[in-house]
């Protein structure tokens, strides 16, 4: 090997370990040994106790010959080192350093200062003589106290550049909306976060603000319209939605515009303590689209609510469902004498379980696993435990699979729900609660039918009994749209599809939706519940309807995505019943008000022969009973007779 070739080699050697010690050892400074750290705090004291010897020899104050210098050095740096160990003051990381580590600092030196004067004196009277001038003790105090926290504060000064010059790619600069306390914790947290993720820029006030103030050395700027006008001046990547006065129009002109402009939004909770400040930064999270379709809360008349449920039997059936068991959760805040949920999914009615055991507050809680269309059973249950309000949520509801198994639809939707009904009725149930949905206005599809069919069914109950002029169980029905976060949702489909690198799927470019949340559906479905004299449908107001192509847009967006280049979108055709658009009233109702903006009564023409439609009926369940489903749908037809299918083999029947 020649001269040249190993000495090239040896300078790259010597590079690799240059870098490696930059990229990794330095990297890693911050959690050196805490012996480290404790052997370089002892140096700074000696240090200072250089520096205190200078100054005092150079003023008119001369030493005691009691000891030599080096001893009382000794002396010194013991006690400063026992009072190190006492307080810990080498335990924290360096990078870390804070309040508290300054305090500590602090209260080492401190306790140090005091205890060398204590000896001083001590030694005096015993001796006659002192080891050290007070005017000595106080300034090297001083000196150590501030080299020690300067040490610290220059290491994590440096280390954070380093890491910042290092990650500057990695770093994201963002504007915080809000100028209240939250905006600033989190503006505080994120500059102190390690790995650093973002890097605050500048704040953004709603209402209009003076140029020249500043807050953390950031400039607040005044909003006028335009959030992206005003990343785009900061040269920041986005922006975190932290002002909690911000409407939900107000969240969705903002979104709108930063999305437009491929800018990120985010959002965070809001501080309510000390720990949600320490932990703000872990909730900063991609902007929801929940959050958008979100309304402003519900104001429910909690009054009237709790005479209907509290201190009573109240039975929840589907109660694992994602509307059954929201409701179950409600209704545990209005404290029944009882509770019993049904299902018959086994799994999802065990979690309910887990899920609710901290809200039982003693209340007594039975849990069935049954199916609704099991009559013996449900007369065991609702016979055997007298509940006075029965919320009936057991439903099979997914559009598809219904067209594929008709009679399934008509057993469960229908049958089901005239087992429950009946057995209200006959055990005398205060009232009985049925959620519905908008598919049962004008359905398209069988699902959509058999929820009409059983609107229908629940509702001449009531009226035949008024006929008749007996008591009877109050019959209320519920209607309402798509509820977000609801299984098989469009929602968590999209999220789904999006983490998985898409494509989204939709069915038809042209296709609305109304959304609801679930809490606020169910809100709504006991407010209803304890409404009217019975007999009643009652429609929610669902608010604006969604296009479900600007929602995949915007969903992939938020996401960080481009939609179209990063993550597809594929029309695959509307589904079998599937139509472009929901209703919440058929041509033949009339809606009228009630005490709450949020609910209005549909005045639906009841059925004109009950006896006549019971007949009906029997034939159609017979029908399911003997899976015959070109007969079952015909039938449901004859009972429904604006029901025409959509995008179905059923379409024929039409004609």
């Amino acid at each position: 090997m020649s001269k040249s070739h190993f000495n090239f080699s040896k300078k790259a050697v010597i590079q690799n370990i240059a870098k490696d010690f930059f990229e990794n050892r330095f990297s890693n400074l911050a959690y050196l040994p805490r012996w480290v750290i404790f052997c370089i705090d002892i140096i700074i004291v000696l240090f200072a106790s250089l520096v205190t010897y200078f100054i005092v020899i150079n003023l008119t104050f001369k030493y005691f010959d009691t000891y030599s210098v080096s001893i009382r050095y000794v002396i010194t740096i013991f006690t400063y080192a026992f009072f190190f160990f006492a307080f810990r003051t080498y335990a924290g990381i360096i990078r870390h350093s804070s309040f508290i580590d300054g305090m500590r600092l602090l209260l080492a030196t401190s306790f140090a200062f005091f205890s060398l004067v204590v000896l001083n004196y001590t030694h005096f009277f015993i001796h006659g003589a002192k080891i050290f001038l007070l005017p000595e003790l106080f300034i090297h105090s001083i000196i150590s106290f501030v080299l020690l926290f300067l040490f610290r504060i220059v290491v994590k000064f440096l280390f954070e550049t380093y890491i910042e010059l290092e990650n500057k790619d990695e770093i994201k600069k963002i504007v915080v909306f809000g100028v209240d306390a939250n905006a600033f914790a989190l503006a505080k947290a994120l500059n102190s976060e390690q790995p650093k993720r973002f890097k605050v820029v500048a704040f953004i006030e709603k209402t209009s603000a003076n140029k020249t103030k500043q807050v953390l050395g950031l400039p607040i700027i005044g909003f006028k319209g335009s959030a992206a006008v005003i990343i785009r001046k900061f040269n920041a990547s986005g922006i975190i939605l932290s002002d909690p006065s911000l409407t939900k129009s107000e969240q969705l002109k903002i979104v709108d515009d930063c999305l437009e402009h491929n800018y990120q939004v985010l959002s965070t909770q809001t501080v309510k303590n000390w720990e949600d400040q320490k932990n703000i930064t872990k909730s900063i999270k991609k902007f929801d689209i929940k959050d958008l379709l979100e309304r402003q809360p519900i104001e429910l008349h909690n009054q009237i609510i709790s005479s209907q449920i509290s201190q009573k039997t109240i039975m929840v059936t589907g109660a694992a469902g994602s509307i059954g068991s929201e409701i179950v959760q409600q209704v545990l805040d209005f404290k029944p004498s009882k509770l019993i949920v049904v299902d018959q999914a086994e799994t999802p009615l065990h979690q309910l379980g887990l899920l609710i055991e901290p809200l039982m507050k003693n209340i007594p809680y039975l849990s069935f696993v049954a199916d609704i269309k099991d009559a013996f059973m449900m007369e065991q249950i609702i016979g055997t435990h007298k509940p006075d309000v029965i919320y009936h949520a057991a439903a099979y509801k997914h559009v598809p699979l219904m067209e594929l198994n008709p009679y399934q639809a008509v057993l469960t939707n229908v049958y089901g729900t005239k087992i429950i009904a009946d057995l209200a009725q006959k055990h005398k149930v205060s009232s009985f609660v049925m959620v519905s949905t908008d598919k049962a206005v004008n359905p398209s599809n069988v699902m959509g039918a058999s929820k009409r069919i059983a609107e229908m069914y629940v509702q001449s109950l009531s009226m035949n009994a008024q006929a008749k002029q007996f008591e009877s169980t109050k019959f209320i029905t519920t209607r309402f749209g798509n509820v977000l976060g609801s299984n098989g949702s469009v929602v968590p489909l999209f999220t789904k599809q999006i983490q998985e690198g898409g494509p989204i799927t939709i069915t038809h470019p042209d296709i609305i939706r109304y959304f609801m949340t679930i809490p606020e559906a169910c809100q709504l479905v006991l407010e209803a519940g304890s409404m009217g004299n019975g007999g009643e449908i009652y429609i929610f107001d669902m608010g604006e309807p969604v296009r479900i192509i600007d929602l995949a847009y915007k969903m992939i967006r938020l996401a960080g995505f481009i939609p179209e280049e990063e993550i597809q979108i594929e029309v695959v055709g509307l589904r079998p019943g599937e139509k472009l658009y929901e209703e919440l009233l058929n041509d033949a109702e009339k809606t009228l008000p009630t005490h709450h903006e949020k609910i209005m009564i549909a005045q639906e023409v009841s059925v004109a022969n009950f006896d006549d439609f019971f007949y009906q009926l029997q034939l159609l369940v017979q029908s399911a009973k003997e899976m015959k489903s070109e007969e079952t749908v015909l039938l449901m037809k004859k009972i429904v007779p604006e029901f025409k299918s959509k995008n179905s083999e059923f379409e024929r029947l039409d004609h």
